[in-house]
């Protein structure tokens, strides 16, 4: 599903104080030293984190979504495949009525060297509101 088939909808962290979001590695992923920054930089900005470390499930960050009622949830991928991994994500997140959860991906999110536009296309018609190429700034 697309973002145009979302309604449109603008969303947006409104209250860092009382906005929680989710951080973890996707699937046989075991890198865990950009989590652990991004847990850092998004605590020290005033937000509720909710790191769910590394080889996480799309149920698990969905379940730990839905149990702190997160705003986002932050899905990284450093060994190629978060292609495969979060593939159905959006789908899962609808049917478990977190239809307006911000899904936010970044990473070396494919094998290979696949042009940033082609992998950030990709993501988006999966649904991600947000895609992050490995070498943001």
């Amino acid at each position: 599903m697309n973002q145009e088939n979302r309604s449109n909808q603008k969303l947006e962290f409104r209250n860092m104080d009382q906005d929680t979001i989710i951080l973890g590695v996707i699937g046989a992923d075991c890198h865990s030293v950009g989590n652990k920054i991004l847990e850092l930089f998004f605590t020290a900005e005033g937000f509720k984190v909710l790191n769910l470390g590394v080889m996480v499930s799309q149920q698990e960050f969905i379940n730990a979504a839905i149990e702190t009622n997160a705003k986002a949830i932050f899905v990284s991928s450093l060994y190629g495949h978060g292609d495969i991994d979060c593939q159905g994500f959006r789908d899962l997140c609808l049917e478990k009525v977190l239809d307006r959860i911000l899904l936010y991906v970044g990473g070396n999110l494919v094998v290979g060297k696949t042009p940033f536009e082609i992998v950030e296309e990709k993501f988006k018609k999966m649904g991600f509101d947000r895609v992050f190429p490995q070498t943001s700034t």
